[in-house]
């Protein structure tokens, strides 16, 4: 095995690699201030952005689940990956050559983590497909693109290829690039049978499956042949890397039109993301095999920064019976959007696919154009189930639909569909809306906080030390705070004499103390370097406070400009040290009230002196404040 990375090299990847950058692979991020960025966290699911970066610092932290680290954790994370491989990752990323404790040039070929190796083989396979579908075998394969409207730069664009008849093709070719049998089983492109390992994909027109940052991780394969006794759509299983229930295609291609236009548009087959790509309909994905559940709606409202600005999910279903069950299937999980969730039935029933061979590119547009809102189909769906010439089918209606008619989240639009419910019932606008009320009453009663929970969080511990989380109503604790947000962020304003008064101040708040105790101990022997600054401060804190310390070093600081954020912080260490210098004068005040004149006439006038000397540093404070 090789011996461990170097820690100098960690520490130059972890220097070099621009935070930002890694996480936009991820997470859709808006300015949030000078230097800060703002999004969706990854790692909890949010209805407002709470998942901060500050690439100054090289750090990012969730206000929301408390979630924190650097550019290395957070690819271990993501992409559940050691820090080994995290560092290998991020360093080929930036074309930084690791050194290695034993002197070697890293792991070899066999030694590279599961993971990487797993990529690697669907790579590899990727590219073996593709290469398969301009063959002479692959003829039926073109044909039936050909038949779909799909030409070869189609085909090309999406990656399609050709897995082709035959046990072993695929094996071999495997097996010829250094893999062994042991990986390629956990890789989900085999079967097992008595004699080993063979293709799983036979005789089949593939799509690869790849994950939001473009890696393929598995595929999909559409039967050809009569004599296939297979299912017409076969998928890789369950592997580490391919979650169906996290999975959705086409989301390298259309991650970034996502979050440009605000938009999403769930279709139900590869050839139908294919279709409305080509027919400019460039933000659609699609499912691979299950239901859009919980764990897809995470990936899309990342991508959507679904933050409560805009935004919209369309769905597009068939007419039939089947359709409409899904429609209502995803109308269960709307509530989990902010952003506004539409259905887009085309009545003849034709999928994107099919509408655009039948009508052309246009029609596909016009189809996603003409989405009607989810809710809507939903209130619809429930009064088809009921008979609404009877007072009692009526009734039994209205209590259905009331519930989703309060589900709306924009209380504009939701009298306006009150009235139309009302319409549609025949009944009375008071007594819709009455049951109405009632239904969004309940609804509010059973809700949470999610803030609550985060402020009444347990106390981290320290050597049996309780640091209770700070009292944000406690302004000496706010200004505290604001203090070591400035420092840990824009350690440039401690220079001139402002290092030696801000490690003599004393902070009453107990975690800040503590912070305050690592930034002195840190020194300012890597204050040039913000990312080494903050990561040396972490490390000398109580390991329960390091969450603190990035929570405080990516907290968005209230200026725009270079300027206001000199001035800003300028304006906060004047006031932390004029809190300093009020605390010294009480102090000094209460001795001389104690103090006999007569008695100690040279302690009085020296009291008096400091005193004066003391105010004259305050009014100089407010003066460059």
């Amino acid at each position: 095995m090789a011996g461990l990375i170097k820690r100098e090299d960690i520490d130059e990847v972890r220097q070099r690699t621009d935070i930002k950058e890694v996480v936009d692979g991820y997470v859709t991020l808006k300015g949030a201030g000078l230097g800060s960025f703002k999004g969706l966290c990854p790692f909890h699911d949010e209805r407002s952005p709470s998942f901060t970066v500050r690439p100054q610092v090289g750090r990012y932290h969730c206000f929301g689940c408390g979630e924190d680290g650097d550019a290395i954790s957070f690819v271990q994370k993501m992409d559940h990956s050691s820090f080994h491989e995290a560092v290998e990752k991020l360093a080929a990323r930036i074309g930084y050559e690791l050194r290695y404790e034993d002197g070697g040039s890293g792991p070899s070929r066999e030694e590279v983590g599961k993971r990487q190796r797993l990529l690697d083989a669907h790579k590899i396979a990727d590219e073996f497909f593709r290469a398969q579908l301009l063959t002479p075998g692959a003829a039926e394969a073109r044909n039936f693109l050909h038949g779909r409207g799909f030409d070869r730069a189609a085909a090309e664009h999406f990656g399609v290829g050709y897995a082709p008849q035959g046990w072993d093709a695929l094996l071999k070719h495997l097996r010829g690039r250094g893999f062994t049998d042991a990986e390629l089983k956990l890789t989900g492109m085999f079967s097992e049978g008595n004699r080993g390992i063979y293709d799983r994909f036979r005789g089949r027109l593939i799509w690869p499956i790849r994950d939001i940052a473009g890696d393929t991780i598995g595929f999909g394969a559409r039967k050809l042949y009569d004599d296939d006794q297979g299912p017409k759509y076969l998928n890789t299983p369950e592997t580490t890397l391919y979650k169906k229930s996290q999975v959705l295609y086409g989301i390298d291609l259309a991650k970034r039109n996502i979050a440009k236009e605000r938009q999403l548009v769930v279709v139900e087959g590869y050839t139908d993301v294919m279709a409305c790509h080509l027919a400019g309909v460039t933000t659609a994905v699609a499912t691979c095999g299950t239901a859009f559940g919980a764990e897809h709606i995470k990936v899309a409202r990342r991508l959507l920064s679904d933050d409560g600005t805009g935004g919209e999910v369309v769905f597009t279903f068939d007419g039939d019976a089947a359709g409409q069950k899904a429609a209502l299937r995803a109308f269960e999980e709307d509530q989990r959007f902010v952003a506004q969730t539409y259905v887009a039935v085309e009545p003849s029933g034709a999928d994107p696919c099919d509408l655009r061979q039948l009508k052309g590119d246009l029609a596909v547009r016009e189809l996603i154009a003409s989405r009607k809102p989810l809710f809507e189909f939903a209130i619809r769906a429930s009064l088809r189930r009921h008979n609404l010439d009877t007072v009692e089918g009526r009734v039994a209606a209205l209590r259905e639909a009331a519930p989703v008619v309060a589900q709306i989240r924009d209380l504009a639009t939701r009298p306006g569909y009150t009235r139309e419910l009302a319409g549609w019932l025949g009944m009375p606008i008071e007594e819709v809306s009455r049951y109405v009320g009632a239904a969004a009453k309940r609804a509010a009663a059973g809700g949470s906080g999610g803030a609550e929970q985060l402020a009444t969080a347990a106390a981290p511990v320290s050597n049996g030390l309780v640091f209770q989380r700070p009292d944000p109503r406690d302004p000496v604790a706010g200004m505290e705070r604001q203090a070591l947000e400035v420092v840990l962020q824009e350690p440039a304003v401690l220079g001139g004499d402002a290092w030696a008064r801000f490690e003599a101040s004393h902070f009453a708040t107990p975690a800040y103390a503590a912070v305050h105790t690592g930034i002195r101990a840190a020194g300012l022997a890597h204050v040039a370097d913000p990312v080494a600054w903050v990561e040396q401060i972490r490390q000398e804190v109580p390991e329960p406070l390091r969450p603190l310390v990035s929570e405080l070093a990516v907290t968005p600081l209230p200026a725009t400009t270079p300027e206001a954020m000199a001035r800003y912080c300028r304006d906060i260490l004047a006031r932390l040290f004029e809190l300093q210098i009020t605390k010294i004068k009480a102090d000094k005040m209460g001795q001389l009230q104690r103090l006999d004149a007569a008695a100690h006439p040279e302690d009085f006038q020296r009291l008096n002196r400091e005193l004066m000397q003391l105010e004259m540093e305050r009014r100089s404070l407010r003066a460059e404040a």
